[in-house]
């Protein structure tokens, strides 16, 4: 399957709600800007990777 042809959504830590904190992370997803913007490049072992492993440690030091 290719992204045309492919059902399945993109994989996002996204939730729509995008504003930035003191700290320069999403209100959100807890990304950053570049992180934001590099996104869409990313393949999706990369995506799944920093949504296992780095969001959940920034969320834990909330």
């Amino acid at each position: 399957m290719n992204a045309l042809t492919d059902p399945s959504p993109p994989l996002t830590p996204c939730i729509g709600i995008c504003r930035m904190d003191e700290s320069g992370l999403c209100i959100g997803c807890r990304r950053t800007l570049d992180e934001i913007a590099r996104w869409s490049t990313m393949s999706d072992a990369e995506r799944f990777r920093f949504m296992l492993e780095i969001l959940p440690t920034r969320r834990a030091t909330e």
